[in-house]
């Protein structure tokens, strides 16, 4: 015991100030300073406390709903997000995105480092003087791992954010880990010099995530934030017996988000700076439903509410149509379904009584997405649709044939109301050739 207060006690004489941020000597137009034991963002001379959302759309919406950032992962069209952002009053975190630590062909190429780095210095040149340019993301769980072996990688890395602070003292550096990630934070103390603050893309273990800050304080003890948050991931739910991830519905979800908020969210630890909600938009991970507030159209979720109450302490006057559960031939998902093929089949939704208009119920069959580009990345394309099958709609029951092809897939309804609101939920199943 004695031998480990000694090594910690090292730590702390040798590492002190990084990744803890003192009240800077510079103060540019955003800084973060620590003030009687709690850090603050600073922003134009004012605290700043992130409300934010990861995604670049419907930002007229987020403004609305009391959010003030968003976050990306990429400078893709870059110069039109901080546009739409200022005019919205929503500051930016600008990603930069790198491969991850591991693909070491990459960081051992001179010439891929060098095109690198030039590159990332033209965006910082050129978008640095942007009013809504809140800070710097260098890198999305890229990983931080320890082997000298990968001395190339933290070579680019340091070069590239000596590079950022010096071309742009006025805003901050972070990185976003998976999680509350130990070995990362070790190792980015020992390697790597002149980040800010730590993010922390965490879903599931987000209930442990006060705890470990508690734990690991001897260590780190810097200023944080969650770029992302939300539901559980696909990779964290319930599967059928043959693989598939369940997916709650929308109306679930939005329990799911409020209550993970406002039980494990640790905004009243004093190195939190906000947090960004996943995902503010539309997108394709495993469905089109799962982690999207918004449908394609632009209709906002239940969640939307809920985060309009998070920012602001009242609800919206108009939300979302609230769903019961969907069954398919009277089973739930939880129930493996198994179908002939080219078959009579019969599903429904159940709602809540809330609806304060007319509904539209729209069904679609899809084939299960189990198509990925890698291991770390899931396909951004909608499967292949079945819809051909569907037969016409009695209410909020629907009639279909089931597929020929022995496979997996899931049937889809989306419930909408004529305010500019959408509910969703959907049920796998598996054709078995007779």
């Amino acid at each position: 015991m004695f031998k480990k207060i000694c090594f910690r006690a090292a730590l702390f004489t040798v590492l002190t100030g990084c990744l803890s941020s003192p009240a800077p000597v510079h103060k540019g137009k955003v800084y973060i300073s620590k003030e009687g034991g709690q850090y603050l963002l600073y922003r134009e001379g004012q605290p700043f406390a992130i409300k934010g959302a990861a995604g670049f759309e419907n930002l007229r919406e987020l403004h609305t709903a009391g959010g003030n950032t968003i976050r990306t992962w990429d400078t893709l069209h870059l110069d039109k997000i901080l546009d739409d952002a200022y005019a919205n009053h929503i500051a930016v975190i600008a990603g930069f995105p790198m491969p991850v630590s591991g693909f070491l062909p990459y960081y051992n190429d001179t010439a891929k480092v060098a095109a690198q780095y030039t590159a990332f210095k033209s965006v910082v040149n050129r978008y640095k003087s942007h009013p809504a340019l809140l800070m710097w993301c260098l890198g999305n769980e890229i990983d931080f791992p320890y082997k000298p072996e990968y001395s190339s990688f933290y070579n680019a890395y340091n070069h590239l954010l000596e590079m950022i602070h010096t071309d742009d003292p006025d805003h901050p550096v972070t990185t976003a880990l998976i999680n509350f990630n130990r070995r990362c934070l070790y190792n980015i103390r020992l390697k790597v010099q002149g980040l800010d603050l730590i993010s922390m893309n965490i879903f599931g273990e987000l209930r442990d995530l006060q705890r470990n800050l508690e734990k690991f304080s001897w260590y780190w003890d810097g200023p944080f934030l969650v770029t992302e948050w939300g539901i559980n991931g696909p990779w964290e739910s319930q599967f059928t017996s043959w693989g598939a991830p369940i997916e709650v519905t929308s109306t679930k979800k939005a329990q799911q988000y409020l209550e993970r908020y406002q039980q494990y969210m640790p905004v009243k630890d004093p190195r939190f700076l906000g947090a960004c909600v996943f995902y503010w938009g539309n997108k394709q991970e495993v469905t089109g439903t799962w982690f999207s507030l918004f449908s394609k159209e632009g209709s906002a979720s239940e969640t939307v509410s809920v985060m309009e109450y998070l920012w602001t302490g009242k609800w919206p006057a108009n939300r979302a149509p609230s769903l019961k559960y969907m069954l398919l031939n009277g089973k739930g998902a939880g129930d493996n379904i198994l179908l002939n093929p080219d078959s009579l089949q019969t599903a429904e939704i159940l709602l809540q009584d809330t609806a304060t208009g007319p509904l539209h119920i729209t069904w679609k069959i899809l084939a299960e997405d189990w198509y990925t580009n890698n291991k770390d990345a899931s396909n951004g394309q909608p499967p292949v649709a079945y819809n051909n099958l569907l037969l016409p709609a009695q209410g909020n029951k629907i009639a279909f044939r089931s597929p020929v092809k022995e496979g997996p897939y899931r049937i889809f309804a989306t419930v909408s109301d004529n305010k500019g609101h959408f509910a969703t939920a959907n049920t796998p199943f598996y054709v078995v050739s007779q």
